[in-house]
């Protein structure tokens, strides 16, 4: 018996403006998103407020050490409580001054005193799910989501394999890679490797054996295995002296974030944040101990932005427009029973996940 072929998904899933806000009230607000990194809230009272979902939020530390995430709004009469980031001992709404503690509870306004009846006790900020994952602050929308661990399988453990140090790491820089593309189209072209030897030189002959690449579901986590090039052609100094310095590996988590570890146990991070159906913002990290000046992170983080990422830019910018051709029917994917760097078996995947999070 033949097996059926399986073929991309529609082009609608990566144009329709409705599509796209279907994602945002749905996927987006029940999955696990990434908010920022632990370091920013470092100190008692540290905040930074961020957009997920279409929503407003903040991430606040509390004098118990606890990072909590909080919408965006006064429980007053709806004004935004802060902007940007900063350090403050009680949380206070700019428009009445309704006061809350780092716990979000509410401990004053003016004149509440007044109301008769008035529980002060029963008005705190609406809280978010809230995650630290090896450093990286994780949110969910859903009260009822599963952890993460449960989302991504052993996914925690092996990169604290890959990253023995990762307590010690901080952000060294952020760089947000404006693509005119879904967001989509952007994490398919991020989770095959059949493109990279044709597009991907320097990536394919200096950093990766591309023969060796294959990737592997692991609940909804995206596992990127492959061996490093041999030492005399990779473009840096592996030698970290850490178990698995000569392996590349990624964990992508569905839906919008992934962690990749270069040989040499090189952390750096890819963030999607969709922007609308035609847009994404690309935020990629790169990280060292105590986030100081770093030669071979530095240099990784420049070779990248100048070779890989600046050659997907133009791949999946020419996806998006050949999306939105008449012309355009969804091809058969190549799934390889093998698996392998030709094989489009993660993008199968993916596209399971992308057509039950709008279909259902």
């Amino acid at each position: 018996m033949t097996a059926s072929v399986i073929h991309s998904l529609d082009a609608k899933y990566y144009t329709d403006p409705e599509i796209f806000k279907a994602e945002q009230t749905g996927l987006l607000a029940r999955t696990w998103q990434f908010a920022g990194h632990a370091s920013q809230v470092e100190n008692t009272g540290d905040y930074f407020a961020f957009e997920m979902a279409g929503e407003s939020l903040f991430c606040l530390r509390d004098r118990e050490g606890q990072v909590h995430t909080y919408y965006n709004v006064c429980q007053h009469r709806a004004h935004q409580m802060v902007t940007g980031s900063g350090n403050t001992r009680v949380v206070v709404c700019p428009y009445h001054a309704w006061t809350y503690e780092l716990t979000g509870q509410l401990r004053a306004g003016p004149n509440i005193n007044a109301v008769e009846g008035f529980d002060k006790s029963k008005i705190c900020l609406t809280e978010v799910r809230t995650e630290i994952f090896l450093g990286f602050i994780f949110v969910n929308l859903d009260n009822d989501a599963k952890p993460m661990d449960v989302w991504f399988p052993n996914a925690r453990t092996e990169l604290e394999e890959w990253l023995p140090h990762y307590e010690q790491l901080k952000p060294l820089e952020w760089v947000e890679i404006p693509e005119n593309c879904n967001w989509k189209v952007s994490v398919e072209n991020y989770s095959e490797c059949y493109h990279c030897s044709l597009n991907h030189p320097t990536f394919a002959k200096g950093v990766v054996k591309p023969e060796t690449y294959d990737i592997q579901p692991q609940g909804h986590c995206l596992r990127h295995t492959t061996e490093c090039q041999n030492l005399a052609d990779m473009t840096y100094d592996i030698n970290s002296g850490f178990e698995h310095q000569n392996e590349y590996s990624s964990w992508f988590l569905w839906p919008m974030f992934s962690f990749q570890v270069y040989p040499g146990n090189v952390l750096n991070t890819y963030h999607w944040r969709a922007i609308d159906a035609d847009h994404v913002v690309v935020w990629r990290g790169w990280y060292s101990i105590d986030g100081a000046e770093d030669k071979i992170a530095r240099h990784l983080a420049i070779q990248d932005r100048e070779t890989t990422v600046e050659e997907d830019i133009h791949l999946v910018e020419s996806v998006q427009r050949g999306l939105k051709s008449r012309g355009y029917r969804p091809g058969p994917l190549v799934i390889d029973p093998k698996c392998g760097v030709n094989s489009e078996h993660s993008v199968m995947h993916l596209q399971q996940w992308m057509r039950e999070a709008v279909d259902g």
